[in-house]
């Protein structure tokens, strides 16, 4: 499925100036939440927009998803919504289809009767009701399937239809009148706009005009976090070998590689590596200077095939390290398929030909087995709940198993470099599924940077995206092909893991679950640039930094919504070593079952958080205030001030 890199994966927008300028003009002040959703005016007072999807990826929902999640940004200007048909458009969002008369078959409150619009952007339903209008506003790229309900010949109310399968975790049902003749045409639209890709027609992305007022793609300057690591330094280079992407078509065009490494080394690695993936450097604790490494399997084949030049530069990574004459390679996968990689010409380092080195399996399954899993999920979460056999229906999923698994391995690697001193190199098969999800979470466990609002977007842009996770084909980003084999739930199940960490330590993390989560359906949304393509030479010929927006300046322009009012940056410089056990890993229920209203907190904890966020500022203050006195006091009487430091590693708190 390698085909598709190097191409032009996107057709030119048509005048996307002429398509913003005939569009609405919003203000960028008025952003909204950045999650579909459902809204009904009359759920409480905080939410009396009865669209609230403003200038946003999508709106905010009250029916099916938490209260707690509407930004207060997005709550004005209700009345003038609640009386105008026309739904609120983006600058370049231009409606495209109408259906009048259609019904919403709402698995929780029922059918509902209104108008169903979609633009080159969204599916928005209004009800029709106008004192309290139920609306419902999706982006058209979280549709994953559209199928027909009924024929001609169907009869019973509601049999005819549109059915939406959708990859946030839920099912869309629309019922049509036979004598309206307006499933044809909304059908046609859905599918026009929902699968650009496959209609050959450009993703929304490239005809977004928003203007956030912050520029998300500089978020990520790779030399910067190198110099933020240290590097280079005696033992670790830099090198722009791959500034052509000559060397690894799918890897960032700057990477670090040992100090003592030459051009033709690195040539020789990479073609002894899968898709010339050759292990470069991810990450080097700022103490004894132990490093995380990545790379793709080694290609040694049924045969056990060498190479010198492989089993050198391994011996390099390990000599870097001065601390310890020992290198873990830590293989994602289970040992029985790194054995049958072996038939592909694949397989794993042998430990007689890898001088100190040793080999570990972590036993995670392959993306086939990670997409049935939420499926047989989704199957339990949507559209209801059984009560009576919820634990074993979500066992039988084997999704937390899967997760756990995720999370132990990341541990054994933050584990080797701290309290081992040794450095690790991670690969599974092609280096860039199970790879970064192990590099990432144990980075987060290591560098409190990484648990930043920042850094966390740092390491999405650098472990994930530039290091070529082949996100439109794993997520299918505006193509028709549900049914798709490469398509897995890879980088969910990375930050359920995150999630999973920060439920454990609650204080260590400076965003919020309501940031996981945006970024969640902005991965599926097609709305901003950031997670189209499969790799960074794509990217930049799509030239991505100029014709999309980036999802961080969606983000970073509206800082308070994401930041968690219970971090505590002070205390929180350690590394965290999470519990991976089934007694602490949690299904989240704050994103699987969000759009069941049963399953919603009954306060609205985006009102908590801003009021704990005020809170926290003011005892801050009076904290900084005392502090001074205290030490003006001291230093009258010749005392030491002094703050005694924190531990280096924490343990979750227990509960």
């Amino acid at each position: 499925m390698e085909g598709k890199e190097g191409h032009g994966l996107f057709p030119e927008p048509k005048n996307p100036q002429a398509a913003a300028a005939s569009s609405e003009s919003i203000s960028t002040s008025d952003r909204s939440a950045s999650f579909p959703h459902e809204t009904s005016s009359t759920s409480s007072k905080e939410s009396e927009s009865p669209s609230k999807s403003l200038c946003s990826s999508s709106s905010t929902s009250s029916e099916h998803v938490p209260a707690e999640m509407i930004p207060l940004k997005v709550l004005r200007d209700s009345t003038k919504l609640g009386q105008s048909d026309d739904p609120p458009v983006l600058q370049g969002e231009k409606v495209q289809g109408i259906g009048k008369d259609v019904t919403y078959l709402c698995p929780y409150s029922g059918a509902v009767k209104g108008t169903l619009t979609v633009t080159n952007y969204k599916l928005y339903f209004k009800s029709s009701e106008r004192e309290s209008p139920f609306i419902l506003d999706v982006p058209l790229g979280v549709i994953s399937k559209i199928e027909k309900i009924g024929g001609a010949t169907s009869r019973g109310e509601n049999s005819y239809g549109i059915d939406l399968l959708c990859k946030d975790i839920r099912n869309l049902r629309f019922a049509h009148r036979q004598e309206n003749h307006s499933r044809r045409q909304v059908f046609e639209k859905i599918q026009q706009y929902a699968f650009p890709i496959t209609n050959k027609q450009p993703i929304f992305a490239f005809d977004l005009a928003e203007d956030y007022g912050e520029d998300g793609w500089k978020v990520f300057d790779p030399i910067a976090e190198f110099k933020r690591q240290g590097l280079p330094n005696e033992s670790w280079r830099v090198t722009r070998i791959n500034e052509n992407y000559e060397a690894c078509d799918t890897y960032p065009s700057l990477f670090v590689v040992p100090a003592a490494t030459t051009d033709d080394d690195i040539k020789a690695v990479a073609s002894f590596r899968t898709k010339g993936r050759l292990p470069v450097l991810s990450w080097i604790h700022p103490q004894s200077q132990a490093t995380i490494s990545r790379s793709g399997q080694p290609l040694v084949g049924v045969v056990n095939k060498r190479n010198k030049d492989d089993e050198r530069y391994i011996q390099m990574i390990m000599d870097a390290n001065a601390q310890s004459h020992k290198l873990y390679i830590m293989d994602a996968r289970p040992s029985v398929n790194a054995q049958a990689n072996k038939a592909k010409g694949g397989g794993y380092e042998r430990e007689e030909n890898y001088q100190n080195a040793e080999v570990v399996f972590l036993d995670i399954h392959n993306i086939h087995v990670m997409k049935d899993s939420l499926r047989k999920l989704r199957d339990v979460v949507f559209p209801t709940i059984d009560d009576a056999h919820w634990l074993t229906n979500i066992e039988s999923t084997h999704w937390l198993d899967h997760v756990k698994q995720i999370l132990s391995g990341a541990l054994r690697i933050a584990d080797k470099l701290e309290c081992n001193k040794t450095s690790v190199l991670v690969h599974c098969s092609d280096g860039w599924d199970r790879t970064a999800q192990l590099t990432c979470l144990s980075m987060i466990m290591l560098d409190p940077y990484y648990r930043t609002l920042q850094g966390f977007e740092v390491l999405v842009e650098k472990e994930w995206l530039s290091f070529g996770h082949k996100f439109a084909q794993r997520v299918g980003h505006g193509e028709d092909k549900h049914s798709d084999a490469d398509r897995s739930p890879v980088f969910l199940q990375f930050i359920d893991c995150v999630w999973q960490i920060m439920r454990q330590f609650p204080n260590a993390f400076e965003f919020n679950e309501h940031f996981l989560i945006t970024i969640m359906d902005h991965l599926y949304s097609c709305l901003f640039g950031t997670f189209l393509c499969n790799c960074e030479q794509q990217r930049q010929k799509e030239n991505l930094k100029v014709k999309t927006v980036s999802l961080w300046s969606f983000v970073n322009c509206q800082k308070e919504e994401f930041i968690n009012p219970l971090y505590a940056a002070y205390i929180h410089q350690h590394v965290l070593f999470p519990v991976a056990s089934m007694r602490r890993i949690e299904l989240w229920t704050g994103y699987y079952c969000r759009w069941n209203p049963r399953m919603r907190p009954q306060e609205p904890i985006h009102l908590r958080n801003r009021e704990l966020i005020i809170l926290k500022a003011q005892l801050q203050k009076n904290v900084e205030e005392l502090q001074q006195e205290l030490e003006a006091r001291n230093s009258g009487g010749g005392l030491s001030p002094g703050r005694q430091s924190p531990p280096r590693i924490s343990a979750p708190i227990n509960v």
